[in-house]
């Protein structure tokens, strides 16, 4: 039996979540296919133990390196995907990001769009999210004089202290952008609720994910179905090559076929590039929508390390992700080329430090090291580079990736340390600073991106300017995969906005309205 609709949305993270919320008042037939399922609410959600120890929520499928090695990577499949255990920083891109920009490995590309052609839909999705924030704040933030909607959370005492002794050492740390469903603006309120927040579900569903603010009101609609832990197994194009007529599924232990006028995959950029790769025929013998060569390749997922300081003083704080520094995004006076960001994290508990200091402790309490923790998050760019890329082999997804652009991470990881310490942090405890899980490793995947490029020739993109396919004229691509570059911010606003942006463009053509 084939199910017929008017639009098919693979992924309901923060592409296909979002993208979901702007269509489902056109009335046309949405299928929203989902490979996992609703996240339960229980007392586990926040139990540092089954979420990060265990992994209680990540899959548990195998994916290979270059090597033939096998690993379990840290993806969530549920409905909202990673945006499920996002920190929820909503950063948009800085207007710089959008163009070429030389690094010490090498070039960040420009984009076919500029930063005007997105700048209202992130306005749109800022306030889709709820973000809470403060204008003018950031010295890097890019022109908007419309305000955010809701205020940024306050400080709690420690971090306030730490965020006014880095103004004194002249940074210029400013509220973090958080998208949060409900108003937590006063402060001894906002710890009740956020003291999990990093990493782990929000069973109050006070974080604006892509499952609150996306498929959820979304799914009030009739014209909107949902198909949880269903599989999309291939996509299958006309004997043209030019258009996806049929969608093949695994549901239920059965193989379904589905067709649409349009095809939305937003399942993320490795799985998104490895579908089409897996997608192959007569037309497309290296995979769908593949002309280009270049399915797959240019895998990015910036570098991000989690910097642990102990703190002199103890830091009772339950929420002490509210700021953040890009004084080093562009660079410094002693290196020229750009390094990135860094902002507070999500409070740490003893629970995470057991394996990374179970072996030297020197007489010092797992707890006393909680106590004394003061959580940073360091990301800096990944730059494009053809032979980091997925490619599917004898039915196995293999990940080939090689870092680059390190000595800009280390750099603002030195820069965080020096001023952590200026600021009141020990210095001779486990060589200055613990370091907790530095994504160099293959199965990190923060913030993947970059396998299905966006550009104007065909020959060099895989996606136009509105994430079509250009090989084939009913494939959207609404996810991480078509960033040009990585840039140091979170993706997950510009993924948001540009699924708004896509989203008009689809309304418009479906009600056959000029653009």
């Amino acid at each position: 039996m084939a199910y017929k609709f008017d639009i098919i949305i693979i992924g309901t993270g923060a592409g296909g979540g979002t993208l979901l919320k702007k269509l489902a008042l056109s009335g046309k037939r949405i299928l929203v296919v989902e490979k996992g399922d609703f996240i339960p609410k229980e007392k586990e959600n926040w139990d540092t133990e089954e979420v990060f120890v265990k992994a209680r929520y990540k899959t548990k499928e195998k994916w290979y390196d270059s090597e033939g090695r096998a690993f379990h990577s840290n993806q969530h499949y549920c409905v909202g995907g990673n945006t499920k255990v996002y920190g929820a920083t909503l950063f948009r891109l800085r207007e710089k990001d959008f163009e070429a920009i030389d690094h010490k490995d090498g070039i960040s590309p420009a984009w076919p769009i500029r930063y005007e052609d997105v700048k209202d839909y992130y306005q749109e999705a800022e306030e889709l999210y709820h973000v809470h924030g403060t204008r003018h704040t950031d010295p890097t933030e890019p022109t908007e004089s419309r305000p955010y909607l809701h205020q940024a959370i306050a400080h709690e005492p420690r971090i306030q202290k730490l965020y006014d002794d880095l103004t004194a050492q002249g940074l210029h740390p400013f509220p973090l952008p958080l998208g949060l469903k409900q108003d937590r603006t006063v402060q001894n309120k906002s710890h009740l609720i956020l003291d999990r927040f990093d990493g782990f579900p929000d069973p109050t569903e006070t974080k604006a994910d892509a499952h609150v603010i996306g498929v959820q009101p979304s799914m009030f609609y009739p014209n909107v179905t949902l198909w949880r832990n269903t599989t999309v197994t291939k996509l299958v194009t006309n004997k043209k090559g030019d258009t996806i007529q049929e969608v093949k599924l695994s549901r239920k232990g059965k193989e379904i076929t589905v067709s649409a006028t349009i095809v939305c995959l937003c399942a993320g950029a490795i799985n998104s590039a490895a579908l089409l790769l897996a997608s192959t025929s007569s037309n497309y013998p290296n995979g769908v929508a593949n002309s280009s060569g270049l399915v797959g390749r240019n895998y990015m997922c910036q570098h991000t390390t989690a910097l642990v300081a102990l703190s002199k003083e103890p830091n009772p704080t339950k929420f002490g992700k509210t700021f953040a520094v890009n004084d080093y995004y562009f660079g410094s006076d002693d290196f020229q080329y750009p390094m990135g960001q860094f902002q507070m994290l999500g409070k740490s508990d003893a629970t995470l430090f057991k394996e990374e200091v179970a072996s030297f402790t020197n007489g010092v309490t797992l707890g006393c090291i909680a106590t004394h923790a003061l959580d940073f998050w360091i990301t800096t760019e990944d730059l494009p580079s053809s032979e980091n890329r997925i490619e599917i082999k004898d039915n196995k997804l293999i990940i080939h990736y090689k870092p680059n652009n390190l000595e800009a991470h280390e750099r603002l990881i030195q820069k965080v340390k020096e001023a952590a310490e200026r600021a009141g942090c020990e210095k001779h405890w486990l060589s200055n600073h613990m370091y907790m899980g530095t994504q160099h490793s293959i199965a990190g995947m923060a913030h993947q991106c970059g396998t299905l490029v966006m550009g104007t020739d065909p020959k060099t993109s895989v996606l136009n300017e509105w994430c079509r396919s250009h090989d084939v004229t009913n494939l959207y691509v609404v996810d991480g995969s078509f960033f040009p570059s990585s840039a140091a911010v979170p993706p997950a606003l510009t993924i948001m906005a540009m699924a708004l942006r896509v989203g008009g463009y689809i309304n418009n053509q479906l009600m056959n309205t000029p653009i």
